[in-house]
């Protein structure tokens, strides 16, 4: 098999020897980093992350650090989500707008400080569209990548991980979105209740790059009593629970609204942020084309790309994504569809790469799109 060559343009994360030992088999490029997608044994891996703990290394979700005077006021400004008031030690989701409108990141928002912010992001250069906003705008900011990696624990047991490894007395007071400095052996790191799952658990911000192996060995021995392993976020289990991938589930011409992240757009309050004047005018005039679940009616295979959607001869978008729930024995997916066939029963044609088709149908997904703070 063909490799991808490892240099300076696509680099490995701080626990990347740690995954090559723990049997990683598949690894994706996300933020111009490796991220592991595969130990092997998907079924093991899922089984872990619902009923015990997966550790993952989810270091490619690169951090942006903006610091100084008029880090709140520019952080809020980028963030189409009204910041205002979050403490130190709070998080938040923070969908992001260019100046259309379209959503360009949807980046977790942490305040490490009383002037220091990270965003936590999802794939994209958005380092540099920062640094431009902030020309563009005069802030007094520094704007950089930190040498911090978040390392994973996710599932039912990893609270109880976490206990062992924190303390349960700050553990148990760490409160959904909330995080906190803690070291353990000596090795720096940022705590904080999150994580790419609905099982629960935590990420633990690495400080100290070059802690990474050690820090991935100690968390394992920990864990080895709770059934811990290697995973990552998994594709059953984000679609059974309703998690955006951005950039995977929609494509670039997609507002927050259309990606399922209304919750989380400050429209009603008049906060001023990038792109929401256009984003107004899309709700007005543009075509809508949300984000929906929906369940394939056929023998699963595997969705390497989108899939034309059609409604008698009529395109009416994409199959974005799908897997095979075991735990509800269903061909599920994510597509983008043109209203008013998104609507929940339509049923549509999906065109596969072998040039069959199969039917599909709007679901109403019981779980929804997962509320966060």
């Amino acid at each position: 098999m063909a490799e991808v060559t490892i240099g300076s343009r696509l680099r490995t994360s701080p626990f990347y020897d740690a995954t090559i030992r723990a049997g990683a088999r598949s690894f994706t490029v996300y933020n111009r980093m490796y991220m592991p997608t595969g130990f092997g044994d998907p079924a093991a891996e899922y089984e872990r992350l619902t009923t015990a703990v997966a550790l993952w290394d989810v270091a490619a979700e690169r951090q942006v650090e903006i610091v100084g005077p008029d880090a709140a006021a520019f952080v809020n400004h980028l963030s189409a989500r009204d910041l205002t008031g979050m403490k130190v030690g709070r998080s938040r989701y923070a969908p992001m707008c260019d100046h259309d409108g379209r959503l360009i990141n949807d980046p977790v928002a942490l305040r490490v400080d009383h002037d220091r912010y990270w965003l936590s992001l999802a794939d994209g250069e958005i380092l540099l569209w920062v640094r431009a906003i902030a020309g563009e705008q005069g802030a007094n900011v520094r704007i950089f990548e930190p040498d911090v990696s978040p390392l994973a624990i996710q599932g039912p047991l990893a609270v109880d991980l976490a206990r062992d490894l924190f303390g349960t007395e700050l553990v148990d007071s760490l409160g959904f979105f909330h995080h906190c400095p803690v070291k353990i052996d000596g090795i720096p790191m940022v705590l904080c209740r999150s994580g790419w799952s609905k099982q629960g658990g935590f990420e633990l911000f690495l400080t100290d790059g070059s802690k990474g192996n050690r820090l991935w060995e100690i968390v394992m021995t920990a864990g080895e009593v709770y059934g811990i392993g290697p995973g990552s976020p998994d594709l059953q289990e984000r679609i059974e629970s309703g998690l955006l991938s951005f950039g995977a589930d929609h494509d670039r011409d997609t507002d927050p609204i259309e990606a399922g992240l209304g919750a989380y757009v400050s429209l009603d309050s008049g906060h001023p942020f990038v792109g929401r004047v256009a984003l107004e005018n899309r709700l007005a005039e543009h075509t809508r084309r949300p984000v929906v679940n929906v369940r394939l009616h056929g023998d699963p295979v595997p969705c390497q790309t989108p899939w034309p959607a059609w409604f008698g001869a009529m395109p009416i978008g994409m199959l974005r994504n799908a897997v095979w729930s075991t735990k509800l024995e269903l061909w599920l997916g994510l597509a983008q569809l043109t209203t008013p066939h998104a609507e929940p029963g339509t049923v549509f044609d999906i065109s596969l790469p072998d040039g069959t088709n199969i039917t599909a149908t709007v679901h109403d997904q019981p779980f929804g799109v997962i509320q966060t703070p």
